[in-house]
């Protein structure tokens, strides 16, 4: 977990499993990344600084400029404490603000939230709130675009940049690759991307989106990273393979997909679980 007091998850319980050498894969690169090079400009705009980790201000595909905007981080920021593993929160009330920045970095006004509209750390890593305004009202105030969620699968391969609105500070680097499970403590994450090693990512950086650097949308948001090279421990998470072979990596991040949720959210951006192609964990 990308927190900045980690020590607090040193009691949580530790999963045993076996681990095999490390063994880095090799890139695939989408044949059409070259020709969408350097299209987009990814910045500090749109993104949100929180009280322990970092986060955006998104929209989906379908949102309209009227709707309620939304603050995406990861599901272990949670002001309420992190989700349990199958535990999944929708409809929770919350006051909760965030921290609105310009393309500089710095912090041109603020946000609050009503509601936690979705969150769990079960599958993925995710928390959604709702905020008290529309993305017109802050496009009107402040000048900022939401960040709009890419609605297909990442490629590998992908040039990427990690955006900390805690930290102010951007890294930039590739899709290395995709886990088809990333065990982390009592958590387990399925098919989450792994970062080249130049996302260097420190606690702070949770919930930064994770923007593709052609199209400047957010293909996965930021959660975690083995630090010290342990087996499946909190802030040291294993690769497990379809086969059940781990694998650790230390000193590599990860962020986890988020191009299935706007499957689950309708009109007026509400949420709905029970939506065609929802896939979301459900309560």
């Amino acid at each position: 977990m990308k927190k900045p007091l980690v020590a607090a998850l040193s009691s949580l319980a530790l999963a045993g499993l076996g681990a095999t050498p490390a063994i880095a894969a090799p890139h695939t690169t989408a044949p059409h990344a070259a020709a969408k090079a350097v299209k987009a400009t990814v910045d500090f705009a749109g993104t949100v600084s929180l009280s322990n980790c970092s986060g955006s201000v998104i929209r989906f595909p379908n949102s309209a400029a009227t709707d309620p905007a939304l603050v995406l981080t990861n599901g272990h920021c949670l002001e309420t404490g992190m989700p349990g593993p199958g535990e999944v929160i929708t409809g929770q009330s919350s006051s909760r603000s965030f921290g609105l920045l310009n393309s500089a970095g710095s912090r041109i006004g603020t946000l609050r939230a009503n509601q936690v509209v979705y969150s769990t750390m079960t599958d993925t890593d995710v928390t959604i709130y709702r905020t008290t305004t529309t993305y017109a009202a802050i496009k009107n105030s402040y000048g900022i675009s939401p960040l709009t969620v890419q609605d297909t699968h990442p490629v590998a391969g992908t040039a990427i940049k990690v955006v900390s609105g805690y930290w102010k500070r951007i890294y930039s680097c590739n899709i290395d690759g995709f886990v088809y499970r990333l065990k982390e403590g009592e958590w387990t994450f399925k098919d989450s991307v792994r970062y080249t090693s130049a996302c260097n990512t420190i606690g702070g950086t949770s919930g930064s989106p994770v923007i593709d650097t052609a199209t400047g949308k957010v293909v996965a948001v930021n959660n975690t990273g083995n630090e010290d090279g342990e087996r499946c421990t909190v802030n040291n998470p294993c690769e497990v393979d379809a086969n059940g072979n781990v694998t650790v990596r230390q000193g590599i991040n990860y962020a986890q997909e988020i191009y299935n949720i706007p499957a689950c959210f309708t009109t007026g951006n509400k949420l709905n679980l029970s939506a065609a192609g929802c896939t979301l964990p459900k309560p």
